[in-house]
């Protein structure tokens, strides 16, 4: 059971909060870069975050102005429950729309380590047409029974009261339909919760492409689902697009 949970985190070897802090901010900053070997957040439009093992209401994001393909573990800064930065080099902030989102999510999720949100182009144009996901294809099993949308016009979060709303609206499912925004996947890992974005934005975009597409029945999406999150559906993909996207994953440790 313990080594089943510990490729389903992907926090396999470390013991130490001192490593599995490592291991976190490591995973993120190779977060940010998978995300922009998909040319997503080349405007800044998106964030990654990271639970601190031990300041648990405290997380890791990405400090304001380093762009995504350039992201090290030395870029990510800490934020504490009030927006603060506690630590790291923050001299330019951080995109405070993390802090309004992951915050209050993380805060609604102690079982989650980390979020991921970003602009797609796929999953923003789906997110606006305000509908579920359906067992369409292979990946969208993964994603059955375990997604909400959040059905709300504010598109642009300026507070911790909407990062709220969406933390209700998520309630324990994997991931929530942004309206008219975009997609935002949790997960027991940070390899978890970005690997699960990727495949989410797969099954957006199968979603806009098929537009007469015919789901399985709901005992097929749930038998199939029952083998695909067996492991974790998104550390597999995580560990896959390092190994596409990124020839050498020290560098993002300086």
């Amino acid at each position: 059971m313990a080594e089943a949970a510990a490729i389903l985190t992907g926090e396999a070897n470390e013991k130490s909060p001192d490593e599995i802090r490592s291991r976190r901010k490591r995973d993120v900053a190779l977060g940010y870069r998978i995300l922009a070997a998909q040319r997503w957040g080349d405007t800044g439009d998106g964030h990654i975050s990271a639970r601190d093992p031990e300041r648990t209401d405290h997380f890791w994001v990405l400090r304001w102005g380093v762009s995504f393909h350039e992201a090290t573990v030395e870029d990510l800064v800490l934020i504490g429950p009030d927006g603060a930065i506690v630590e790291g080099i923050g001299s330019g902030g951080i995109n405070v729309a993390a802090y309004y989102i992951h915050g209050p999510i993380l805060a609604a999720r102690p079982d989650a380590v980390s979020a991921t949100h970003v602009h797609t182009g796929w999953g923003t144009p789906f997110a606006a047409e305000r509908r579920p996901l359906l067992p369409i294809t292979q990946e969208s099993c993964v994603f059955f029974e375990d997604h909400a949308l959040f059905d709300d016009e504010e598109v642009q979060i300026q507070d911790t009261d909407g990062g709220r709303r969406i933390a209700e609206a998520l309630g324990q499912n994997r991931s929530v339909i942004l309206a008219n925004h975009g997609l935002l996947t949790v997960g027991l890992s940070v390899a978890e919760a970005v690997g699960s974005f990727v495949l989410m934005e797969r099954v957006a975009e199968a979603h806009m492409k098929a537009r007469d597409a015919k789901p399985i029945s709901a005992e097929a999406a749930r038998y199939a689902k029952q083998d695909l999150i067996q492991y974790g559906a998104g550390v597999p993909a995580f560990h896959s697009l390092i190994s596409r996207h990124i020839d050498d994953p020290s560098v993002v440790e300086g």
